[in-house]
């Protein structure tokens, strides 16, 4: 009787811990209680057992726990908080439906948590939210994201006001960008002062450093996700803005039940005060930029999503002499499909096409210059969350290149040139998995193989050691004639100290197949895109990097040290007094070698308080091997910087004012100046050093902001702000281009700034109805 009392006892204890050990499934979807809109990346978390996740796009959330009993709450910044009381003894299903509390005029709104930083499997990963970037001074008033972006660690300006930026000391070409997850090829306007991306129609950007997700390839050094609105407003409603160089009007709103639209529009309008000279030919002058953005949202079903999106954007520079144009159009259809909260997928078709044309009328000689790349896409990505061990991402991308280089009519006498097109085909698979070991503990890994394929028709040369033409090779259209294939593995480890620091580092492998042909580090807008093929490797890069996260105070501080190091194989330059316009042997034009980078990061962001704002340091080198190059010494890449300060700053000293600066330092980009000079007849010659040796002076500016919101408590339905900025508050003149000169008397040489901005303010006043 003993024993069996004994057997009984040590049985229900058995049964007790299967029971206490068993996991059950809480899953769910989170909604906007107005509108009845999934919100993504909401965070859903139960405290006391320490489990937390993130909602998908479709709002869904899913997370495991042992059987208890928790409060599970539901959070995200501009929604009150919701926790629900539940017993876990099955797999449950809680939905959420979370109320707005607060206006959106006195609050950040941002689709992060605020301990992401921490606890997210992701490096190098930074995020802005559309409030935060219109908070920022801005140049002549134009709130620009580009401009945003230059003030994260890591990244830099590649010139004065310009919208190209390097990442970890990679080239503006190495930076994927992506608006909808479409290309944008030149993210600037006006000669690339002012960038495309119209920020009354953006919900927030994402900007990944070296750590791209493994559904995206194609670039060495970063991925800039940028994406529109896809609120599901219940009435029209807009924003606008008007200021001195350009004005902007967004609508959006619903049709029925299960349809939503949006327009955005821009333009500026120097060019109507041109119309005020008296210069006839100043008059007849014209210079202005405009961009459109479009989209349409249905659902289809409770578990169907589609959307159509279209953007538009054109430069105009005319004269009586001749004009110039360039512009972006994208194009995407994405279907978003839920098969059930462990399965969904997002198909997309996409379009993008870069072009540019310059055209010139001088005496009875006319000509015409043209050239674009065009993309077709097609993607496919399914996520499959099945446990904490099991969170699977897998998908297909096919995308076909069209290059045009160039084409040039000439009417009348001459001979029209036209450089021969090419075509290339790029196809990639990925699987991804992310593993959730213990509270402390995860990881992600996952494998990415791409191929790149040229396609005829084509003339491919053949070169000899010294890059001399000995031949050409001519294949028939549609014939492949050269493949490469490329694995790229990734991983990355997460290991939380405490509930509010934790170690991260990360590996990956990239190869990028398609760069732009130009020798300046500002670029221009007749810069070429060309393809690898049977004369130039892809690029490839080795990323490695490594992480410190800590929040205080209740996350209301952020701070963290992120070293990185590249290794580069195959990097491009180009042969000294290269020939890259019009060049129909430009890979003949090609150098490759070797490169490397690496630095440390260091970020404080503080996020609450009527002080906010983020302060970082960058410490860092870029530096280029190629053996025809600088007699194969080693030499600092353009966009090197050793030293770069940024610092934001937000203070609202009420409902009514609020104060914004902007800091800015960085060592000055690489350059190089002669270090001697010879005669021949009475006329001197440079004689320059190596490559990159010297270095224009240090880069400073302070930008200031004034923003007043004459009624913040209205119930009105029109909402107006006024904002003042001073650009270059203190008159630096920071050189955009140095030239070197002659003294016609003494024939000795002198060196020459030119600086574009002094101090610039102005004035814009905002609306929202």
């Amino acid at each position: 009787m003993r024993m069996m009392k004994n057997l009984l006892i040590l049985s229900l204890f058995f049964v007790s811990q299967v029971c206490l050990a068993q996991t059950f499934r809480i899953s769910g979807k989170v909604t906007d209680k107005t509108t009845g809109e999934p919100l993504s990346a909401v965070v859903v978390f139960i405290r006391t057992a320490d489990v937390n996740t993130f909602t998908n796009v479709e709002g869904k959330y899913s997370l495991q726990v042992k059987q208890g009993a928790y409060t599970i709450s539901s959070s995200y910044i501009g929604y009150e908080q919701k926790d629900v009381r539940i017993q876990a003894n099955k797999d449950l299903t809680v939905d959420f439906e979370l109320e707005g509390n607060l206006e959106l005029d006195e609050v950040v709104v941002s689709a992060n948590a605020l301990d992401e930083r921490v606890k997210s499997n992701q490096m190098g990963m930074e995020k802005l939210t559309a409030t935060e970037i219109r908070r920022m001074p801005a140049l002549m008033g134009e709130v620009d994201i580009i401009k945003a972006i230059q003030l994260l660690p890591g990244v830099q300006a590649t010139s004065e006001g310009g919208s190209g930026f390097s990442v970890r000391g990679g080239s503006p070409d190495q930076n994927l960008i992506l608006l909808d997850n479409t290309t944008i090829y030149n993210p600037s306007h006006l000669m690339g002062f002012f960038s495309v991306f119209n920020n009354d129609v953006l919900s927030g950007i994402t900007l990944y450093k070296g750590d791209i997700p493994l559904k995206h390839g194609g670039r060495l050094s970063s991925l800039l996700d940028i994406q529109t609105k896809t609120d599901m407003p219940e009435r029209i409603q807009g924003t606008g803005g008007i200021g001195l160089i350009s004005s902007r009007l967004m609508l959006e709103g619903p049709i029925g039940e299960k349809t939503s639209w949006l327009i955005g529009g821009r333009r500026s309008y120097a060019d109507l005060f041109l119309k005020l000279s008296s210069d006839e030919n100043v008059r007849s002058a014209s210079i202005y930029f405009y961009d459109l953005n479009a989209k349409i949202t249905h659902r289809l079903t409770s578990r169907d999503r589609l959307e159509l999106n279209g953007y538009l954007g054109v430069d105009n520079f005319g004269a009586e002499v001749g004009s110039f144009k360039y512009g972006n159009g994208a194009a995407a259809l994405t279907w978003g499909h839920v098969y059930s909260d462990k399965l969904l997928s997002k198909v997309s078709l996409n379009l993008t096409r870069y072009n540019y044309g310059l055209s010139s009328k001088m005496e009875d000689m006319e000509a015409d210059w043209k050239s674009a790349i065009t993309d077709w896409m097609l993607r496919v990505d399914i996520n499959q969350p099945l446990s904490d061990l099991w969170n699977l991402s897998y998908g297909t991308t096919h995308a076909l290149h069209v290059f045009n280089p160039g084409i040039v009519t000439m009417p009348g006498a001459f001979q029209d040139l036209q450089m021969e097109g090419n075509r290339a085909l790029e196809h990639s698979l990925y699987l991804a998995n992310e593993q959730k070991f213990s509270s402390r503990f995860s990881a992600k890994y996952g494998l990415r193989v791409s191929m790149f394929r040229n396609m005829g028709s084509a003339t491919v040369y053949h070169y000899n050691s010294d890059y001399e033409d000995i031949g050409s090779t001519i294949y028939p259209s549609g014939k492949i004639y050269n493949t490469y294939t490329v694995a790229e593995p990734r991983a990355g480890l997460v290991f939380n100290l405490t509930e509010a620091s934790s170690l991260k580092t990360n590996y990956s492998h990239n190869a990028q197949y398609i760069q732009l042909a130009n020798n300046s580090a500002s670029g221009s807008p007749l810069d070429i895109w060309f393809s690898a093929g049977p004369n130039i490797k892809p690029q490839l890069v080795d990323n490695f990097s490594a992480g410190y996260f800590h929040n205080l105070h209740n996350n209301a501080y952020e701070t963290s040290v992120e070293i990185y190091y590249k290794s580069m194989n195959n990097v491009i330059d180009f042969a000294e007094h290269s020939n890259l316009i019009l060049n129909e042997k430009l890979d003949g034009e090609v150098r490759t070698g070797k490169g490397k980078a690496y630095g440390v990061e260091l970020m404080v962001r503080k996020n609450t308080g009527k002080l906010t704002g983020f302060a970082n340091y960058t410490l860092s080198r870029s530096e280029r091997t190629i053996p025809e190059i600088n007699k194969g010494k080693t030499y600092l890449a353009p966009f090197d910087k050793t030293h770069t300060v940024n610092v934001v700053a937000n203070y609202e000293l009420s409902k009514k004012i609020s104060l914004s600066a902007i800091f800015i330092y960085a060592t000055g980009n690489p350059t190089t100046y002669p270090n001697g000079r010879f005669e021949i007849n009475g006329e001197y010659f440079p004689i320059y050093s190596g490559r990159n040796e010297d270095r224009r002076p240090d880069y400073h500016r302070l930008d200031l902001s004034f923003n007043f919101i004459p009624k913040p408590d209205t119930k009105k339905r029109w909402k107006g702000e006024w904002n003042v900025s001073l650009f270059n508050a203190y008159g630096k003149k920071n050189p955009w281009m140095i030239t070197l000169n002659q003294d016609r008397d003494t024939g000795r040489p002198y060196a020459e700034m030119i600086y574009l901005f002094g101090i610039v303010p102005s004035i814009t006043y905002n609306v929202k109805f």
